[in-house]
C-alpha cells in the first residue's frame, strides 16, 4: 500500500525529474506465419501483429492518462525474421521488413523490432540472405529496427559474420547518406542478445517466449540525478543505498504499468527492463549523475568506477521491486542521446576507447556512435569484434550501434532528432586492421564457458 508520502514523491519525481515509463513493448511469436509463398508469409505477418497489437496504442495511452504517468513509446518486437522467412521460397527478403513496417504504421507503434538474425556460431542461407538486405530494408521502412547476434559465452565470436557486419554498416549508412546514415542508428550488432529486451533497435521476441508478452522499460536517471545531490561528499556506501533506493521506487512504478497493460491487453506480462535510459533533455543524462559523484567530467579516471556503483546498486534496488526483471537492466550509455556524454564527447574527454573500458560494467555498449564518413568496413569490424570479445568473456551482452557518417568527419555534428539527439563525430584509431578481419573464421569460447 502506497502512503501519502510515497504518492507525493513519485509525483515529483515524473514533474520535475525526468520519471517516464520508456516503453511498453509487445513481444509477438511469428513462427505460426512461415510459407513457402514469400507474398503469403508477409500477409500473414501483417495480419498477425495487427491482429494481436490493434489495441497496444490506445491501452497505452488510457494508462498513462489514468495513472499520470508518460510512457514515451509504445513498440512490438517479433521473432527473428531470418527464423520465419528460412522456408520461403525467395531471395530478397526486403518485403519482410516492408510487412513489418507497414503493420507498425497501422498499429501506431514507434518502432518495431525483430529483422533480426542469430549467426553466432554460424550462417545458414536465411541469415545471409537477411543480412544481405538490411541496408535496403532499412533505407525504404520508417519504423523496422535491425539486429545481428555476431557472438556468445558459450559459441565465441563468428568473424566471418563480425565481418560481413562491418560492410552492412558501411552500405547502410551510403544508403542512408541523405539523412546523415540515419539507418545505421536502426542496426545493432550484438554479443550474447537476450530474448525479451523492450529497447530497440535490439528488441526482438526470442524462441523462448510466449505467443505474445508485454514488456515494459523504465527509465529516470533524472530521478537518480536528484537523489544524489542530497549526499553530497559523503561515502560511497552511502552513494550506492540512495541509488538502489531510488531504483526501487522506479521499478515499483515500472511494474505497476506492466501488471496493468497485461491485464488490459490480455497478454501475459513478461519482464521489467530497469534501465537508467538518457534523452538529450538536459536534467535527463547518466553521464550527469557520474559527475555528481565527483567526476569534474564524464570520461576523466575514475568513470569507469563510478559507472560499475551505479550499475550494480540499479540492479539491486530494481530487484526488490518486481520479481521479473529482465531485459538488459543496468544504465545505458547512448553518446547522441545522453546531454552529459554528448557535452563531454565535444569536449575531447570522452573517447572511443574509454567509452570501450566504461561498457565493461554497464549495459550494452558502443551505443549511438558516429564515426567519420570515411572509416572503413574492416575499422567497424574491428570495433564490433572487441566489443564482442568484452561481452563473451564477461558473460555480458554488449553490442555496437555505429553510424559512418557520410561527408562527415571528426568535429561535426550528426543531428538524428527527437530521442535519437545529436551525435559528434567522434575519431577513430588510424591503425589498419583489415588483415585481422580478413582472417574469419570463429573466435573460440572462453574456458568458463564450459559449465556443465
Amino acid at each position: 500500500m502506497l502512503t501519502g508520502s510515497e504518492i507525493q514523491q513519485t509525483l515529483r519525481m515524473i514533474d520535475q525529474q525526468h520519471l517516464d515509463i520508456r516503453t511498453i513493448t509487445m513481444g509477438i511469436s511469428l513462427l505460426s506465419c512461415a510459407d513457402p509463398d514469400p507474398e503469403v508469409c508477409c500477409r500473414k505477418i501483417y495480419d498477425k501483429i495487427c491482429r494481436k497489437a490493434e489495441r497496444l496504442v490506445p491501452t497505452g495511452e488510457q494508462i498513462e492518462a489514468e495513472f499520470g504517468i508518460p510512457i514515451v513509446n509504445k513498440r512490438i518486437s517479433v521473432t527473428p525474421i531470418a527464423l520465419v522467412a528460412a522456408g520461403c521460397e525467395t531471395e530478397d527478403y526486403v518485403p519482410f521488413a516492408q510487412a513489418l513496417d507497414r503493420a507498425a504504421k497501422t498499429c501506431g507503434v514507434n518502432f518495431i523490432g525483430g529483422y533480426s538474425a542469430l549467426v553466432q556460431k554460424g550462417l545458414t542461407e536465411a541469415d545471409r540472405k537477411l543480412m544481405r538486405a538490411i541496408p535496403e530494408a532499412l533505407a525504404t521502412t520508417d519504423f523496422v529496427c535491425s539486429s545481428v547476434n555476431v557472438g556468445s559465452t558459450r559459441a565465441g565470436i563468428n568473424m566471418d559474420a563480425v565481418r560481413y557486419m562491418g560492410e552492412v554498416v558501411k552500405k547502410t549508412a551510403l544508403r542512408t547518406a541523405d539523412t546523415d546514415g540515419f539507418g545505421c542508428a536502426k542496426l545493432v550488432i550484438f554479443c550474447n542478445a537476450v530474448e525479451d529486451n523492450p529497447f530497440m533497435a535490439g528488441a526482438f521476441h526470442g524462441v523462448g517466449e510466449a505467443e505474445s508478452v508485454i514488456n515494459v522499460g523504465v527509465s529516470g536517471p533524472g530521478v537518480v540525478y536528484h537523489a544524489l545531490q542530497s549526499v553530497k561528499g559523503q561515502p560511497f556506501d552511502v552513494v550506492a543505498e540512495t541509488v538502489k533506493k531510488t531504483a526501487f521506487r522506479i521499478t515499483r512504478m515500472g511494474q505497476l504499468v506492466a501488471r496493468e497493460a497485461s491485464t488490459r491487453l490480455d497478454t501475459p506480462f513478461g519482464i521489467v527492463d530497469l534501465s537508467l535510459a538518457p534523452t538529450p533533455a538536459v536534467g535527463d543524462s547518466v553521464a550527469r549523475i557520474l559527475e555528481e559523484m565527483g567526476l569534474e567530467v564524464c570520461g576523466t579516471h575514475g568513470t569507469t568506477a563510478a559507472l560499475a556503483l551505479l550499475n550494480d546498486a540499479v540492479k539491486k534496488g530494481g530487484v526488490m521491486a518486481s520479481s521479473h526483471v529482465g531485459g538488459l537492466s543496468g544504465a545505458f550509455i547512448p553518446v547522441s542521446e545522453d546531454e552529459g556524454m554528448i557535452a563531454a564527447a565535444r569536449a575531447g574527454a570522452l573517447t572511443l576507447d574509454k567509452l570501450e573500458a566504461m561498457t565493461c560494467v554497464c549495459s550494452v555498449g558502443l551505443d549511438m556512435i558516429a564515426v567519420p564518413g570515411d572509416t572503413t568496413a574492416a575499422t567497424i569490424s574491428a570495433i564490433i569484434a572487441d566489443e564482442a570479445a568484452i561481452g563473451m568473456v564477461n558473460n555480458k551482452t554488449t553490442a555496437v550501434r555505429i553510424i559512418p557518417a557520410p561527408g562527415k568527419t571528426v568535429g561535426d555534428t550528426v543531428e538524428m532528432g527527437g530521442l535519437l539527439g545529436s551525435a559528434p563525430v567522434m575519431p577513430v584509431h588510424q591503425g589498419s586492421a583489415e588483415d585481422f578481419i580478413a582472417r574469419g573464421g570463429r573466435i573460440p569460447a572462453p574456458l568458463h564457458s564450459l559449465r556443465n
